[in-house]
Order: C-alpha cells, then sequence, then structure tokens
C-alpha cells in the first residue's frame, strides 16, 4: 500500500461542508506542509482557527466570499473547472486568526498550511495578479499560474503554484528535488501535489526516489488524488488524451525554492 499516495475520502464535517483531502503532520510524514480539500454547497460555510500556520485558501472552482473577521473579500473564483485555464483568487490568512469561507456558488477550496514565525497582514491575492509562465521545451512542456512564489515576500514559508501538463508531455522534468538545506544550490521544501485530469477518468505517473533508492515509489494518479513529497526528485508523466492540472504546496525552514536536477537526466536540459 503507498505511504505517499492519497485517495480522496469524502465526509461531512458540517452541514453542506464536504472535507475531500486531509494531509497533516499526524496522519503524514510532513512537518512544514498541511493541505486540505473542502467541498462546499451554495450558502454553507466552513471556518477555521489558525494556530501558528499560515494559510492560502485557493478558491479552485465556483464562487466564495472569505473573511478573517477584519477584512472581508466577496464573491472570489473566476471558473466552474480548473480546465479553463485561467488564474483564480485566493487569499493569504495568517497566525492566530480565524477565517471563514462561505460558498456563493457550489465550491471546491483548496486549504494550503505552513508553520508561521510571525502574524502578517490578511491578503486578497487576485487572478488578475497572478503571474503566468510557461516553461520547458519539446514534450517537456507545461503551464504555471504563480500563486504564492518566493519572489513575493507576503508569507512566512509558504509556496503555492498551480500546473498545466499537456497531453504526452512531462512536468516537474528532468526530475529535480529539493530536499537538502544546501543553499545557495539546493533548498528544503516538502511538497503535495493535488492532481486532476481532463477528461475526468485519465491518470498520470508520479514516481517520487531518492539517490539511495530508501525511497522509490511510483504511483498510477488519479483526478482527486493527493501525492506527498518528503523528499527526492519526483516527476509527472502525462499520457495522450489527457492534460493534467496539479496544485503544488512546499514549505519548508527557508522560503524559497531551489533545487537539484538528477545528474542522470540533466542532460535533457542541455540539449
Amino acid at each position: 500500500m503507498s505511504k505517499l499516495l492519497r485517495k480522496p475520502e469524502k465526509r461531512e464535517i458540517t452541514q453542506g461542508v464536504t472535507l475531500v483531502q486531509e494531509v497533516t503532520a499526524e496522519n503524514s510524514q510532513l512537518e512544514y506542509v498541511e493541505f486540505k480539500l473542502v467541498e462546499i454547497a451554495p450558502g454553507a460555510k466552513f471556518s477555521e482557527l489558525l494556530g501558528k500556520q499560515e494559510c492560502c485558501i485557493v478558491a479552485l472552482t465556483g464562487k466564495i466570499n472569505v473573511t478573517d473577521h477584519e477584512e472581508t473579500f466577496k464573491n472570489l473564483g473566476t471558473r466552474e473547472s480548473v480546465f479553463e485555464k485561467v488564474p483564480t483568487d485566493s487569499v493569504y490568512v495568517s497566525n492566530d486568526r480565524r477565517f471563514e469561507i462561505e460558498a456563493v456558488t457550489q465550491a471546491r477550496v483548496a486549504l494550503c498550511y505552513s508553520p508561521s514565525k510571525k502574524q502578517l497582514p490578511t491578503r486578497l491575492i487576485k487572478a488578475a495578479d497572478i503571474g503566468i509562465e510557461n516553461r520547458g521545451i519539446l514534450n517537456n512542456k507545461r503551464t504555471v499560474h504563480n500563486i504564492l512564489p518566493d519572489s513575493d515576500p507576503s508569507a512566512n514559508s509558504l509556496l503555492v503554484v498551480e500546473v498545466y501538463t499537456e497531453s504526452g508531455n512531462w512536468s516537474s522534468y528532468p526530475p529535480h528535488k529539493h530536499d537538502r538545506d544546501n543553499l545557495p544550490d539546493e533548498s528544503f521544501l516538502e511538497e503535495t501535489y493535488y492532481h486532476e485530469m481532463n477528461p475526468q477518468q485519465g491518470f498520470v505517473f508520479q514516481r517520487v526516489y531518492t539517490d539511495d533508492r530508501s525511497l522509490d515509489e511510483t504511483m498510477t494518479v488519479e483526478s482527486g488524488d493527493v501525492v506527498i513529497v518528503p523528499s527526492g526528485y519526483h516527476p509527472v508523466g502525462v499520457p495522450d488524451g489527457y492534460t493534467s492540472y496539479y496544485l503544488n504546496v512546499m514549505a519548508g525552514p527557508t522560503r524559497i525554492w531551489k533545487f537539484y536536477n538528477d545528474p542522470d537526466h540533466e542532460w535533457i536540459v542541455k540539449r
């Protein structure tokens, strides 16, 4: 049984609110990253009190209102499907605040957590302000929505991005890792991948492996699954006919993304 692959396990936690995925320090190998996915019915509310954590609330689909009881942001969300491939709205909230999410329409919301040393201002991350980046060449192409990149100083440790990979392409490739606190060459960042596919019945392959192969797992990943990356290289392959979407959450002791390519495969980027 996989220790890294999490299938959706839906359970209603309050009326109109369904918890679909939950990755915590208690139920995973991760210390710095936690992740939840909730589905909220119109008019229903989800509320949570943060301790010494920060949270990026991502309106994956549908429309929501978000408040920390000091600031309120209304009608957030720009799409009915992530495969509309347009950026969406998010809200950053940090330490010791209670936030509440109310669904305006049926909504799917990602909650991305990491440890936080100090309280920072609650902030709306508008879809219009999100940078869009195209990476790779040949069969190594993907499109990135930088929701909370390391170039944005308004978080303590959290990094959040969305990635689209087209049919027949590879992503997080050539295989790279970020599991050593060895700056400026490599940073230590744990990571989660929340996956969706289009059409929905599709799948991708994701491998997570270390140099010594003490961790080496290859997974068939379906829509709605989460893959946990505590360490190691973690490439994703997308079969013909399907488009891959994933939401990455990363965090570690230093908020910088410096990765190290697998030396056996680094020649690919030097062609």
